[in-house]
């Protein structure tokens, strides 16, 4: 048995890798509700078509790294690989373009990429995604920009944030580019491997997309896409630049990022961790205003962006940056005797329902046992009961910092407990009410 171990590229999220999920998951849900985004939960798995339609078959995620499979009637489906394909189907299935525009939604979901696993990047990982429907104005572009660099900022990594931009124009004024941009590279294919051989052939602008060192070189002398933009493209990304100068953000005009999706349009952007390395992205998004069209509904102007979550917890445990940490033991119950177990039950309901953190050891350990477990479990206070304390309706209490206990009332405990851990509750209950108001 000690041989068996989770699938490769698969993590367990253990519980203070919990504590960090769902710090990230509270920061989210408060900006997002704070900019008028609501949740939304697709299907695990969608038709495959949903993905090699929208996303493009000669991309890496359809034509490697998708996990697909046949259910028992033959239909194709697929565990989805990122989350806007299936947002966008939602989108269409229900409706939605008869709601108030711009429809604006937002998602923490896991995902799936038969992906070649490296530290922050599994194969099944978590995305926090957002995407708006129905606002080509470049004022909405900087907003959702900002909205992803306001929760990176929250989590203590804005000071490392690099963002990036271009505009990469439609796929109508991008024809002239890709001939240049296949000119270029014809004459260097003796450079080129055969994946970037079959990439110049199927898909040209993924090449600029290539982590690849020689490559990244080529791609900064390639031809640039800003210079075939048409006028609609070159007002929207100056505009887009004035907004993000009135919002304080300072950007990089990157003329070689494409991003790796067919699906993009126009504004493509990422925000890159600056202190690991110059690409290591960990946002990334843009306007795909042709998608929606493309999967069957009317021209719809969109936008969104994704965060890989656990490559974003992996940097603030690098920068040492702490999740709270809330799921402290108030009080261990320590009993002795069938009766004590009984009482030590009934306590441990009544303080549980007054808000406390409470464990017991229910077991037949010695009464030094369970102090000892009391003080593992860094609890505050001990309760301890034993025959004796139960007939004579006592209870020992123990301060597990000074070491000090003293015995009282039984019937006085809960009252002394909100007094001498008042404080800490209440702690406790307003962050238990921001994370409700805030679900």
């Amino acid at each position: 048995m000690s041989d068996i171990q989770s699938p490769k590229g698969t993590h367990d999220i253990l519980p203070r890798d919990h504590e960090y999920l769902t710090y990230v998951k509270k920061i989210i849900r408060h900006r997002c509700r704070q900019s008028g985004f609501r949740r939304i939960s697709t299907p695990i798995f969608e038709q495959e078509e949903i993905f090699t339609r929208s996303v493009g078959e000669s991309t890496d995620i359809i034509s490697k790294e998708m996990y697909t499979f046949q259910d028992k009637k033959g239909r194709k489906l697929a565990l989805k690989p990122e989350g806007t394909a299936g947002v966008v189907r939602a989108y269409l299935q229900h409706g939605m373009s008869s709601w108030p525009q711009p429809v604006q939604l937002y998602y923490i979901e896991p995902h799936f990429r038969y992906d070649r696993p490296q530290k922050g990047r599994f194969r099944q990982f978590h995305q926090w995604g957002v995407e708006l429907f129905g606002a080509d104005d470049p004022a909405i572009d900087a907003q959702v920009i900002y909205l992803g660099w306001q929760v990176l900022n929250d989590l203590g990594l804005g000071e490392d944030i690099s963002l990036q931009i271009n505009n990469i124009g439609t796929a109508e004024t991008r024809k002239d580019y890709i001939e240049e941009l296949k000119n270029f590279y014809l004459g260097k294919q003796h450079i080129l491997n055969e994946e970037d051989k079959k990439r110049l052939k199927e898909n040209p602008l993924r090449l600029l997309d290539s982590k690849d060192e020689d490559m990244v070189i080529l791609a900064q002398l390639a031809p640039k896409v800003t210079d075939y933009l048409s006028d609609k493209d070159k007002d929207h990304y100056e505009k887009l630049k004035e907004f993000l100068d009135a919002l304080g953000l300072e950007y990089t005009e990157n003329s070689t990022m494409v991003r790796g999706l067919d699906y993009y349009t126009s504004t493509v952007f990422e925000l890159w961790d600056k202190s690991e390395g110059q690409q290591n992205a960990v946002l990334g998004g843009g306007r795909y205003d042709d998608l929606v069209k493309l999967m069957g509904g009317q021209e719809t102007p969109a936008i969104g962006f994704a965060m890989g979550m656990e490559r974003v917890i992996n940097n603030m445990k690098e920068k040492k940056i702490v999740a709270p940490y809330r799921d402290n033991v108030h009080i261990f119950l320590c009993q002795l005797g069938f009766n004590a177990k009984k009482k030590s039950l009934e306590l441990l309901e009544e303080l549980r329902n007054e808000g406390f953190h409470v464990m017991g050891a229910m077991g037949e350990g010695s009464m030094r046992t369970q102090v000892g477990l009391a003080d593992k479990f860094k609890a505050k206070y001990a309760l301890i009961m034993g025959e004796i304390e139960v007939k004579d309706g006592l209870i020992i209490v123990r301060n597990m910092d000074k070491g000090e206990q003293t015995t009282m009332k039984y019937d006085k405990i809960i009252s002394h407990m909100k007094k001498v851990l008042g404080k800490e509750l209440d702690k406790l209950r307003a962050d238990e009410k921001a994370d409700d108001s805030n679900v």
